[in-house]
């Protein structure tokens, strides 16, 4: 079956909105209560950690640990989220994953503290399934390009709210204000998860699916991931969308985790701007989605991925090579970095999505996510034991991988044949199922 998807109108995302109903519009209206805290506190998370008397070596640790605990809980996601319903999972799965963590990092004392919050938050896999297939399942699919574009908004516009933590920690000191933004991320995310378990209801898919797995044990609906293993592994495409999956998921990583102990450890910025670097990144991204979205979209996907890949080598050339007591350089850095990231993204997910069975949403996605934090693991512990070196390292590591993936993404075939569909169209790749 083949779908085109729609262009975008200037005013579309707004009538959109107006005229949104039932779960999509439960899950829009709710993220925002993510959004805010988590932006809040993320600048600032690895910080904390070295504050509180953690290395960079006991912080790669973690990551890593997260990582294969986060490919154990996609695991399971897919069969708990078609059991019990993608309304119930993503209520319980959520508190569970980012409630009671944000508690145990408001109270952080050492090591042990974050690896139980870490613990606990590597389950979000569970509930980024469940939730993903609440979101799309009962939506209609002209209207999918524009739902996910205002979840993307919500999160890009959440950043703005940054400065305020900044301020915080520049007029106080750190670890107490990250403590309080902890606890205010507990009580601003328990809140979304209420209301959205509130104002949702099941989907048609997951009732049926409910119905179906009423009487079917778990261990059996495990082995149900067998054909959809097999399957994925002897898909080329599918591979390449892992790969290029796995590279993202290990930069971002790398990135989120060991950007603000170089900036602040070896840069000497002060701590109290690196809430200003992704205001920056999420300004550039939305003027671009705003004004040249629509027309990228129509370009074949080779030569934008591998201009997103480009910039993304040249933004992290500019950080290796930053002088110290210079964040304005910084700031030119995350510029780069966002124009990478706006070509680069947006085909990450499309890719995923192409070859997605929509009858079994829910297990392909999971065993997805369990392949590619799988793989992805070690590179947490990796990172951090480069770190440990020479803090410069994870982000030559980064360019090593991103180097690999412009390679695999300039010989795919598969690719190729996308790019020979659009030139044939002049309009978004198809769908395939």
């Amino acid at each position: 079956m083949i779908m085109k998807l729609p262009r975008l109108k200037s005013n579309e995302m707004i009538q959109s909105f107006i005229h949104l109903k039932g779960n999509p519009k439960a899950c829009v209206c709710t993220e925002p209560l993510w959004y805010i805290p988590y932006n809040l506190f993320i600048p600032f998370a690895t910080v904390y950690m070295l504050n509180l008397g953690l290395d960079d070596i006991q912080i790669g640790l973690l990551a890593s640990i997260g990582m294969i605990l986060q490919m154990v809980s996609a695991f399971f996601g897919g069969v708990l989220t078609d059991k019990f319903g993608r309304r119930k999972v993503t209520a319980i799965v959520d508190f569970i994953s980012w409630s009671i963590p944000c508690l145990l990092w408001a109270f952080a004392q050492n090591f042990w503290w974050f690896l139980g919050a870490v613990a606990l938050n590597s389950t979000i896999h569970i509930c980024s399934n469940s939730w993903n297939c609440l979101l799309v399942e009962d939506c209609p699919k002209a209207k999918l390009v524009n739902v996910f574009s205002m979840i993307q908004m919500c999160g890009l516009l959440a950043v703005f709210v940054a400065p305020l933590s900044a301020l915080l920690v520049q007029e106080f000191s750190l670890v107490p204000v990250v403590r309080c933004l902890y606890l205010f991320s507990c009580a601003s995310m328990t809140a979304k998860f209420v209301l959205l378990y509130r104002y949702s209801t099941e989907t048609a898919q997951g009732i049926k699916r409910m119905e179906e797995t009423r009487h079917e044990p778990i261990h059996k609906m495990l082995l149900g991931y067998k054909d959809v293993f097999l399957k994925m592994i002897h898909s080329r495409a599918m591979l390449i969308v892992l790969l290029v999956m796995v590279a993202y998921h290990v930069t971002d990583t790398t990135t989120v985790n060991f950007f603000g102990i170089y900036a602040t450890q070896t840069l000497n910025v002060p701590e109290s701007l690196l809430a200003i670097f992704p205001i920056i990144r999420a300004a550039i991204m939305l003027i671009f989605i705003l004004l040249f979205q629509p027309r990228v979209n129509r370009l074949p996907y080779r030569p934008v991925m591998l201009c997103g890949y480009g910039l993304f080598l040249l933004s992290h050339l500019l950080l290796i090579f930053a002088p110290h007591n210079n964040p304005w350089y910084l700031m030119l850095y995350t510029l780069v970095e966002a124009c990478s990231l706006v070509c680069i993204v947006p085909r990450k997910d499309s890719l995923n999505a192409l070859f997605v069975d929509e009858q079994e949403r829910s297990r392909v996605s999971g065993l997805i996510f369990m392949a590619m934090v799988g793989v992805a693991s070690p590179f947490g512990w990796i990172a951090g034991f480069l770190s440990s070196i020479d803090r410069r390292l994870p982000f030559v590591l980064n360019i090593a991988i991103f180097i690999l993936v412009s390679v695999a993404v300039l010989c795919s075939k598969e690719i190729t044949h996308l790019d020979r569909q659009i030139r044939e169209t002049n309009d978004q790749p198809a769908f395939y199922e």
